[in-house]
């Protein structure tokens, strides 16, 4: 099983590979348009959920330096602006130029996001994280990924209590300061 950090990774590359498929149509492709606009929504929605409601809590209860909290609240702003610029993708005329625009915003914003995640969050991640903290995370995230994926609701109650469990786990062995988790904005 991969741990939190390789998941997160595999789900980069496939949004990565979606938006580049998306950037690369026109207003002639309405129906491929709007196939890949509702599989990047999806795609991203349970990424974020994993992320905000798993992996996020997780690094800001072990993570005890003002950069890395810096990095938590960054990454959770970043998901909502992609949150709102991906509805204003769903909402467009696929068949529009403005649906052009609103895609290239969408890609380019999350791609500087999987940039700096990649790049400094996750390094930093692997630095205050055992390798059985981000085992355990990797197998929550991808049992509620797969439920968010086939239309089920993430339960929130179960990742704060699994996420919580984790935090407490790095806590217990001296490497996190056991904060609680801020709620998804």
């Amino acid at each position: 099983m991969k741990d939190a950090i390789a998941l997160l990774k595999q789900d980069h590359k496939e949004v990565k590979d979606m938006l580049e498929q998306l950037s690369e149509t026109s207003e002639r492709a309405g129906k491929k348009r709007q196939e890949l606009a509702s599989k990047i929504a999806r795609a991203l929605q349970a990424h974020m959920e994993i992320e905000e409601q798993i992996f996020y809590p997780a690094f800001k209860a072990a993570a005890a330096k003002k950069e890395d909290q810096k990095l938590y609240y960054e990454a959770v702003e970043e998901h909502h602006a992609a949150d709102v610029v991906c509805q204003d993708v769903l909402r467009a005329d696929v068949t529009s130029l403005n649906f052009g625009g609103k895609a290239k915003v969408l890609k380019e914003l999350i791609e500087h996001h999987i940039e700096e995640e990649e790049k400094t969050m996750f390094p930093h991640a692997r630095k205050v994280m055992s390798k059985e903290i981000l085992q355990a995370l990797g197998i929550e995230m991808a049992d509620m990924k797969e439920s968010v994926m086939n239309g089920g609701l993430a339960n929130p109650s179960k990742a704060k209590t699994n996420g919580n469990k984790a935090a407490k786990t790095r806590a217990t062995k001296g490497k996190s300061s056991g904060r609680s988790r801020v709620a998804h904005p």
